[in-house]
């Protein structure tokens, strides 16, 4: 069935030794993971040959790893670029961390909010286990409670065979519970997601550091502060170098632009549906608006300006100190500031064309407005909608398509980024991303391009 995790595990009998904890005898079983119908466990034995759906392995280890990092799995938005930050990322994502002396399948459970991403790996040579993982081509996205549901579902199960008087009182026990009654509290969930957004296990950051943050919910919007909390943890930075609200603040007065948010363009006739994945959403969004505005071309620098309700000044002037990141910042009296983090022209165009789309699908949503529109360098539902809005209004990929066909030459791809004003990464990626290039060509993207 798509848009469903399903982790199973037969009943099987642990090899003779009786040194196990109770724990590992009582779930060890073939375990075998699927989602949206693709099998994500297959393997084969390196030398008999024999193909498998899984590994034999004890479920136990693996439920107590799942609860513990439950709050990472479903809302840590991007794995950090500092090699200490992907280590910890790892660690909590990646169930080759669950240990315990098994070979774990190469899977990587991820999410942006929204969906679940859930990528299995071939094993690497040389193999150092009798087991060889196939992995599965792509990745498969699944809603985020489909996600919730298959890993309920898992650790349910788990349980139901710890039913032995020496194993009714384990550790995943106590820490099932705690999560059920942190899911259950609205004021404990929220404390919990945005310690995930900012990639921190939970009490791993100070209480009161963290209340201090939550506080400036009230000044930015509650989604908006969660954005920015996934944006200091992709940069690898911790709840104490995370931009607050008087941050914003200030650079919005030194650095921002005047704009009215009454005169931004809105889109709410053009709804996606909810359960579309973000780059979808954002290329329909962004189509709608060139077939509204008639845009058969480049868009220009006024035109874009408009759009998001400022001056042209937005886009041309870089006398100003550059922001730390891209935002628009309501006020209280109806107007709003623009600053932009880019020195480049080209990289301000895309910023700001990132802002009108943000605003264009929150009226397309129906969702309230928050005083922070942020567009930042994390990887949540959010930011990826933005990225593809972005690409597909400055840069539509039936053009670039059309002038690339014949010729996708590096040359030619600069020629195609003047003619749009965008920077020539964001044309290479848009052919990667339509399958027109190879990823393996385009190494600096491989990880699905700025805006997937």
């Amino acid at each position: 069935m798509r848009d469903e995790l399903t982790i199973s595990l037969s009943v099987e009998t642990l090899g003779a030794g009786g040194f196990e904890p109770p724990e590992e005898q009582a779930t060890f079983g073939l375990l075998s993971m699927t989602a949206n119908n693709q099998l994500l466990t297959r393997a084969q034995e390196v030398d008999g040959g024999e193909l498998r759906s899984g590994p034999r392995i004890a479920g136990y280890p693996l439920a107590e790893w799942l609860v513990w990092n439950w709050w990472r799995i479903r809302w840590e938005c991007g794995r950090p670029a500092s090699a200490v930050g992907a280590r910890d990322w790892d660690f909590a994502h990646r169930m080759t961390s669950v240990g315990e002396g098994y070979a774990w399948p190469v899977i990587s459970i991820s999410s942006d909010g929204r969906h679940a991403s859930l990528v299995s790996e071939p094993s690497r040579e040389p193999y150092t286990t009798p087991l060889r993982y196939i992995g599965a081509e792509g990745r498969e996205t699944i809603s985020a409670s489909g996600l919730e549901a298959g890993i309920d579902r898992f650790v349910a199960d788990v349980l139901a065979r710890l039913d032995a008087p020496a194993t009714r009182e384990t550790n995943l026990h106590r820490l099932w519970e705690d999560l059920q009654a942190e899911r259950e509290n609205p004021e404990h969930a929220r404390f919990r997601r945005f310690e995930a957004w900012l990639g921190c296990d939970p009490d791993d950051v100070a209480e009161d550091a963290i209340r201090a943050r939550l506080a400036d919910a009230a000044a930015l919007g509650e989604e908006a502060l969660g954005e920015i909390a996934a944006a200091a943890a992709v940069a690898g930075e911790g709840p104490d170098r995370m931009l607050s609200a008087s941050d914003l603040a200030d650079t919005a007065e030194s650095s921002g632009f005047d704009a009215n948010p009454n005169d931004a363009v809105t889109l709410a006739d053009a709804a996606v549906a909810p359960d579309a994945e973000a780059w979808r959403a954002g290329v329909r969004m962004a189509q709608k608006l060139r077939e509204r505005e008639g845009l058969n071309g480049p868009v220009s620098n006024p035109r874009l300006a408009a759009f998001a309700g400022t001056t042209a000044d937005a886009i041309s002037r870089h006398d100003r100190r550059s922001a730390g990141l891209s935002f628009a910042l309501d006020g209280e009296n109806g107007g709003a500031r623009v600053a932009l983090r880019s020195k480049r022209e080209t990289g301000r165009r895309f910023a700001l064309a990132r802002l009108v789309g943000d605003r264009a699908f929150g009226a397309a949503a129906g969702s309230t407005a928050e005083p922070l529109w942020p567009a930042t360098r994390a990887y949540s539902y959010r930011q990826k909608m933005q990225r593809a809005f972005a690409a597909e209004l400055l840069c539509p990929f039936a053009a670039v398509d059309e002038m690339t066909r014949s010729d996708d030459s590096g040359e030619r791809q600069r020629d195609v980024a003047e003619h749009f004003k965008v920077s020539e990464r964001m044309v290479l990626t848009q052919l990667v991303n339509h399958n027109r290039i190879d990823r393996e060509n385009a190494p600096d993207i491989a990880t699905g391009g700025p805006w997937n």
